[in-house]
């Protein structure tokens, strides 16, 4: 089961009730943070997430919305030693402004005072670590280097009960041998291999998760039948020109992508203080009901498709 916690949900600027673009990705002791926009150590400490095991951090592009924050989190992380280590992922463009925001402006020819490691993205398997696989594919946007991710579980074989049972395999250490694939000997000299209490593979849970895009050409093929995107929904189709024009997409086109590429649910951010949220809401749903639009702080459990 991955979780999924909207830190900022706001288009280009903070409103009143969002904050910028943020989120925090949680699977067993691994933490992820997408994006930094300007004030999300805040929204970490208001959310009750904490800054512990939050040494990797995905940013989608360079756009200043989704950066700002580092700088004082980078700060916040050398006072109050959270964590030792600091791993930054971003296409080559987005890297320089993050490294003349970091050692430019935070640092300034200082020690840095934690290990930071700068990271450039290239699409295909970036992390696989503890039974979960990160990867990075391009997305279309404004500027080069834009990125999304897709967070996967790995696939596991359910353990047979019943058929274990069946072989007076008792509960304990020699079912865990089996799960680990090797084969056992019961008292009686019996042998019992894998194959004979293991059902077939199943996948773990996938989350496709997009940020700004103008474009979702090509992207079907990335997560097909993933069980959760997330993905922009700056505008609303009676504006598609502008949205057209700033490389954003619309609430109904973010819909159309979600019905195309068979995914579980929706999850819309990147929303304009212009619109209201039911406005959103009503254009995305008529075409994909399944369908949430992210508010701040707001925590989600991504599980497999029964």
């Amino acid at each position: 089961m991955l979780e999924l916690t909207f830190l900022g949900t706001s288009a280009s600027a903070p409103s009143v009730h969002r904050g910028l673009s943020a989120q925090v990705l949680s699977y067993r002791d691994q933490r992820f943070l997408i994006d930094c926009g300007e004030g999300t150590q805040r929204q970490i400490l208001r959310s009750g997430l904490g800054f512990r095991r939050l040494n990797r951090i995905l940013i989608t592009h360079g756009h200043l919305d989704h950066i700002l924050g580092l700088a004082g989190l980078l700060s916040t992380f050398s006072r109050w030693e959270a964590i030792d280590h600091l791993e930054i992922w971003a296409g080559e463009w987005a890297m320089e402004r993050i490294h003349d925001l970091l050692y430019g402006v935070v640092l300034r020819g200082a020690r840095p005072p934690l290990d930071i490691n700068l990271r450039i993205l290239e699409p295909g398997l970036i992390i696989e670590e503890n039974g979960l696989q990160v990867s990075a594919f391009p997305v279309s946007h404004r500027g080069p280097g834009c990125f999304g991710f897709v967070f996967e579980e790995a696939s596991h074989r359910p353990f047979l009960v019943e058929q274990a049972e069946a072989m007076n395999v008792l509960s304990g250490p020699l079912r865990a041998e089996l799960v680990a694939g090797k084969s056992i000997t019961l008292l009686d000299g019996s042998v019992i291999n894998p194959e004979q209490v293991l059902g077939p593979p199943r996948h773990g849970a996938r989350l496709m998760h997009v940020g700004d895009c103008g474009s979702t050409k090509g992207l079907q093929k990335v997560a097909p039948g993933a069980d959760a995107l997330v993905i922009e929904a700056t505008y609303l189709s009676s504006e598609s020109d502008l949205a057209k024009k700033f490389g954003h997409l619309s609430a109904a086109q973010a819909a159309e992508f979600a019905q195309r590429a068979d995914v579980r649910h929706l999850y819309l951010t990147h929303i304009s203080r212009r619109y209201r949220e039911k406005e959103v809401v009503e254009e995305a749903r008529a075409i994909f009901p399944n369908t949430t639009v992210a508010r701040d702080f707001d925590h989600f459990q991504i599980k497999r498709a029964e």
